[in-house]
């Protein structure tokens, strides 16, 4: 499963956002990528997300494979997203 979508992190790659997508990516099984148009990065990798360089407003493709693909893709989309619920 992949979804297309525009980051919305006020504070973009800091540490602190970064480390609470690692988190979230990281209570599932499923693997999850994100994925710009030069880097396909794991996202349960904090130095590889650091790597990235997030800003409010890029655009990625999340994608995640595994038994609990669905849930992984939503939450992170959701957090990615600039839902903080996640």
């Amino acid at each position: 499963m992949q979804k297309s979508i525009e980051v919305h992190l006020p504070e973009g790659a800091d540490v602190r956002p970064v480390a609470m997508l690692v988190q979230i990516a990281s209570q599932y099984e499923s693997k999850v990528y994100l994925e710009t148009d030069s880097k396909n990065i794991n996202a349960k990798s904090i130095m590889g997300v650091m790597s990235m360089t997030l800003n409010d407003g890029d655009t990625i493709t999340v994608s995640a494979t595994g038994p609990d693909e669905e849930a992984a893709l939503t939450n992170v989309v959701s957090y990615l997203s600039g839902d903080k619920q996640s």
